[in-house]
């Protein structure tokens, strides 16, 4: 066998690992996509309802929204905090991981500390570091359903 000839028979062996790489590298991102979009389907969601409104909130794929969830249904009668915020103090702790999103947007459905359930109905920039339990949609009209007082809000599984 010449030189050449396996010369040509190792880049041919090359050639054909890097084509199964390439296969195995897409089959792992369709399997990686597939993923993706089943548990985008596959979010839990919980119904709101303040007054006559019901809202739908789609809960964090996290720790303290699958406990959030355990703990419905919840009726909470939540004070106003400056302006932004409706809040109560839950009567059990829920798991935490804090973060700092920085900015705040309405219908962000959050924890502070460990038992303290946010519910914000404006958008701002926040210092703070929270928990993610979810969020609601279609949260336009949320700083007007919920009023500048003390909202009676319900929270139940769908």
């Amino acid at each position: 066998m010449t030189r050449l000839h396996r010369l040509r028979q190792s880049a041919l062996r090359v050639m054909v690992g890097l084509m199964a790489l390439g296969a195995q590298v897409i089959s792992n991102a369709a399997v990686a996509e597939t993923t993706a979009t089943s548990t985008r389907t596959n979010e839990q969601r919980i119904s709101m309802t303040v007054g006559e409104r019901r809202f739908t909130v789609t809960l964090a794929d996290n720790e303290t929204g699958r406990a959030f969830a355990a703990r419905l249904p919840l009726t909470l009668d939540m004070p106003d905090l400056n302006d932004n915020e409706k809040h109560v103090t839950l009567s059990q702790q829920l798991p935490t991981a804090l973060f700092r999103p920085g900015v705040i947007r309405n219908g962000d459905l959050m924890l502070y500390g460990s038992n303290t359930l946010v519910l914000f109905y404006l958008t701002f920039d926040s210092p703070y570091s929270y928990t993610r339990i979810g969020r609601v949609e279609d949260a336009d009209d949320l700083a007007q359903v919920l009023g500048r007082n003390s909202a009676r809000v319900v929270f139940a599984a769908q």
